[in-house]
């Protein structure tokens, strides 16, 4: 393998499929990245700066072959965005093990299998980002709006942020998160979104691309870790 891969950063994205991953996917692009995007429902792609890998992140096997193929085909890995996640709002009594089991599975099993081993490969470097996607809800609890398995769940990668950003600051990484409001995705009923606005003290819902130019900020500033990065229309401040 010729040098010129090797030289270019490489960020790796879980749930590169469709919304915010697909929107990070094209932003670190632009930004000169090399992408090695995740889903468990993702076409192959022939583009020489994008690698699409199609799998299920809650398996340790998909995990590993994320990591081993990032570095076969660029060499490196600089960061790794764990966008991937699951929403299931309900009253915390109606919530079933099958509800249980799926949340954890992605937002903290799959969190989990890939970061532990991109991890060293940061570190072996001395230099990587890691970023972690969690929800003002954590903040900002709404009794209109129960979400408690998320809450526990994303609760727990703020945490698990601030944990890694100390255990490895001496090695050369960052690890941050950014806590969002509601951001607008595709889906089949567009509408249902006007009135979320309210929500947020901005009046308006957020759009991928405020995700996007969020992480982009932390991908440059390099001496923020164990940031949480709320980019929710001021919800998380108050209401």
């Amino acid at each position: 393998m010729n040098a010129a891969p090797h030289a270019r950063k490489v960020a790796v994205i879980t749930g590169a499929s469709q919304g915010i991953g697909a929107g990070l996917a094209d932003g670190y692009r632009q930004a000169g990245y090399a992408v090695v995007g995740v889903a468990r429902s993702l076409p192959p792609s022939d583009e020489q700066d994008y690698l699409a890998i199609q799998g299920d992140i809650t398996e340790p096997e998909t995990a590993q072959r994320v990591v081993d193929s990032a570095l076969d085909r660029f060499g490196r890995i600089d960061t790794l965005v764990n966008n991937a996640g699951i929403y299931i709002g309900k009253p915390f009594t109606e919530y079933t093990l099958d509800d249980y089991l799926a949340i954890t599975a992605v937002n903290l099993a799959g969190f989990f299998h890939l970061t532990q081993r991109t991890i060293p490969q940061m570190a072996s470097r001395g230099s990587g980002h890691i970023v972690n996607m969690s929800t003002s809800l954590v903040d900002h609890a709404d009794s209109n709006r129960p979400a408690a398995l998320p809450a526990l769940t994303k609760g727990g990668l703020v945490a698990v942020t601030r944990s890694l950003a100390i255990e490895y600051a001496s090695r050369g990484l960052r690890v941050n998160a950014v806590s969002l409001g509601i951001i607008k995705t595709p889906t089949p009923d567009p509408e249902s979104y006007n009135q979320l606005g309210g929500l947020h003290p901005l009046g308006r819902v957020g759009e991928v691309a405020d995700v996007v130019e969020g992480i982009l900020y932390l991908e440059q500033a390099t001496f923020v870790t164990g940031e949480i990065l709320h980019i929710d229309g001021g919800q998380a401040a108050g209401h």
